[in-house]
């Protein structure tokens, strides 16, 4: 008990030491609801922090949301390890965290939600997504405000099709006021209420549910069979909402407050719910379980293919990585350029920082980690490590070349026209950079760490460890090379003979 509230406190105090003042002047606001356990995904790490495409999937949403609604002004809900969660998505701007202690449903995480509101009235719009929801996409976010904005409904939801099979659907349905009989009039096609595809199954008879007057009746076939699914995000007017979620019961099979609810109790009381859909049923799927993350990872990786696939060459659309800020400035050079013939080899993983130009050539199972500027024409060879820290920058000067399974770190930079042939280590630190000059060529098994290097220079089989390395010219006027260049050893008491 104790270690539970040592876990509860420790939350709240993250939470406040990253809260900031949401804006209730501002015409919308989001609630992120990234409270949920995950236990099925079987994992240490919080379900809304497994990551879709290099992104924490609680983040990724949250940006997508206030970048599709032009409005940073958000309620994120978090719940077990919720100081992980929060912590992942910093301190923002016109960003509020509430704790969810005890997860009772998506409805009571909605109830939680106001209490960010601190009993103030908010008359603005209010949009809620599932933290979860790792595919959707500001253009999708940006659709459904329009079309919430342009109606005069009091509550929306975004609803797909789905294009499986029946009894692999796990999404709820969303029943509609059937037309085949000619006689529901207006309400045709007027959505009646989402049922859960649990609360489905456990029915033993056929379905009643009253609409305006009028009695709709359904199989549990008929249920089953409805393609459309609820994609669990939603928009509300703020006075409505608050008027009428303290509504919400537990009645159901899962003993939970179901914020799909909602919708029933807003038509009960004579308020319009309207029902948004969207053709890319992908940018609502959500994950409880390994299996359904790694297949909206192959989404997201499809996805950037198709962006990518007519400007660059991957050699293989399965086996990629290239981070999303990494694709916008492709495109970008792209626009600029017109011609890039950048090849992408198998297994490459492009991390958020990395620069790519025209010609850039990198080879399979590269890694460029951190802030790092390839020139015109660089070639990286096969199974190389580029990586920097946050704050530092490594550059890679024009038609320079890193041979297969070299290691290049931190404070780094190299000239044009240098070979770094296989079997070479360089880092520089912060407080000792590495400066490589033009026409560099390295190579053996060597190693440089916090040097200068000038131009033209030749080392082989060397140790060069915070050294200046000059250009010298033999008889013959050519540059004199380093060879076998070995720093004198130390620690030799440490060693014995066996």
């Amino acid at each position: 008990m104790a270690g539970n509230n040592n876990s509860c406190e420790k939350i709240l105090k993250t939470v406040r030491e990253l809260n900031s003042e949401i804006d209730l002047t501002s015409r919308e606001i989001s609630v992120i609801l990234a409270a949920g356990h995950g236990k099925r995904i079987k994992s240490e790490t919080p379900k809304m922090l497994h990551k879709i495409w290099g992104v924490p999937t609680v983040l990724r949403v949250a940006n997508i949301v206030a970048e599709g609604l032009d409005n940073p002004n958000e309620i994120i809900v978090v719940g077990m390890k919720g100081d992980e969660v929060a912590g992942e998505i910093g301190e923002r701007p016109q960003t509020t965290f509430v704790y969810q202690q005890e997860q009772k449903g998506t409805g009571h995480a909605l109830q939680v939600a106001f209490e960010a509101f601190k009993g103030k009235e908010y008359k603005g719009s209010i949009y809620v997504f599932p933290g979860d929801m790792g595919l959707v996409t500001t253009e999708a976010v940006r659709k459904f405000k329009e079309e919430f904005e342009s109606s005069d409904f009091d509550m929306m939801v975004l609803t797909a099709l789905y294009r499986g099979k029946a009894e692999n659907n796990y999404y709820g349905r969303v029943i509609r006021v059937p037309g085949e009989d000619g006689q529901s009039g207006e309400d045709n096609g007027k959505v009646i209420k989402v049922m859960e595809y649990k609360d489905i199954l456990s029915l033993k008879d056929d379905y009643e549910i009253n609409f305006h007057d009028r009695r709709y009746r359904f199989t549990r076939e008929e249920l089953l069979n409805i393609e459309e699914f609820n994609g669990g995000v939603y928009a509300f007017k703020g006075d409505k909402l608050n008027e009428y979620i303290g509504k919400l019961t537990a009645d159901n099979i899962q003993g939970e407050f179901y914020l799909t609810d909602l919708i029933s109790i807003f038509n009960r009381y004579g308020l319009s719910v309207g029902a948004s859909s969207t053709r890319d049923h992908t940018v609502v799927l959500a994950f409880n379980i390994k299996s359904v993350l790694k297949d909206m990872e192959a989404i997201a990786r499809n996805r950037v293919y198709d962006k990518l696939k007519n400007i660059i060459t991957i050699e293989d659309r399965d086996d990629f990585f290239i981070a999303d800020e990494v694709v916008k400035s492709i495109l970008d050079l792209d626009r600029k350029e017109g011609t890039l013939d950048i090849v992408i080899g198998k297994g490459v993983y492009l991390c958020k920082g990395a620069t790519l130009n025209k010609g850039v050539r990198i080879k399979k199972n590269s890694i460029l980690d951190g802030n790092i500027e390839l020139g015109r024409n660089v070639t990286i060879g096969e199974n190389v490590s580029l990586s920097t820290y946050p704050q530092q920058t490594m550059k890679l000067g024009p038609e320079s070349e890193i041979f297969k399974g070299d290691i290049v770190k931190g404070n780094v930079l190299i000239g044009e026209k240098c070979r770094i042939e296989s079997s070479v280590h360089i880092t520089g630190s912060d407080n000792s950079p590495t400066r490589i000059g033009n026409r560099v060529t390295v190579k053996g098994t060597s190693y440089i760490f916090g040097s200068l290097i000038e131009d033209d220079v030749r080392i082989e089989h060397s140790i060069i460890k915070n050294k200046r390395v000059e250009k010298l010219f033999k008889k013959d006027g050519s540059v004199r090379p380093v060879r076998y260049y070995l720093p004198q050893p130390e620690g030799i008491d440490s060693i014995t003979g066996l």
